[in-house]
């Protein structure tokens, strides 16, 4: 879950009309709902179908799933709306922090001052990213791009 080392996907399988069964490298599972994204991306309306949907299989790397006919998602944004559908939007919300500035474990724990171990459960899901950290983390972007802009 780090720019270093990738989200990735151990196994998938189709369990009902849009939803999957996912075993993440690491261990854990989930069982996202894929419907609203594949209805919403109007790249994947060939996955709109039942039957080519559960054609599902894990992409090159474990770094995507994937459809005959070059069609995928990415095993980024499937975690970001696992963890999302679970209740997590804190969860979603901190690698996307981490990811949007390339941050590694190690960079976004020297940036809000926690552990580098802190970041990883937060980087995981297995702990709540406390309220506190997500407004350190808009704190941090916006002092970034205020240095930037008087740099320049």
């Amino acid at each position: 879950m780090s720019t270093t080392k990738a989200v990735r996907i151990a196994a998938v399988r189709c369990v009902a009309d849009h939803r999957v069964t996912v075993r993440w490298a690491g261990g854990t599972r989930s069982e996202p709902n894929l419907g609203d994204f594949v209805n919403r991306i109007k790249g994947l309306r060939p996955l709109r179908s039942p039957a080519k949907f559960a054609a599902v299989s894990v992409g090159e790397g474990g770094h995507s799933l994937a459809w005959p006919g070059a069609l995928d998602v990415g095993a980024d944004r499937l975690w970001e709306i696992a963890l999302e559908q679970s209740g997590r939007h804190d969860a979603a919300e901190f690698p996307r922090w981490r990811w949007r500035h390339g941050l590694s474990l190690a960079a976004a724990a020297e940036a809000l001052g926690l552990s580098r171990r802190t970041v990883a459960y937060y980087a995981s899901g297995t702990r709540e990213v406390p309220r506190t950290v997500l407004l350190a983390c808009n704190g941090w972007e916006r002092e970034r791009d205020e240095s930037r802009t008087a740099a320049a």
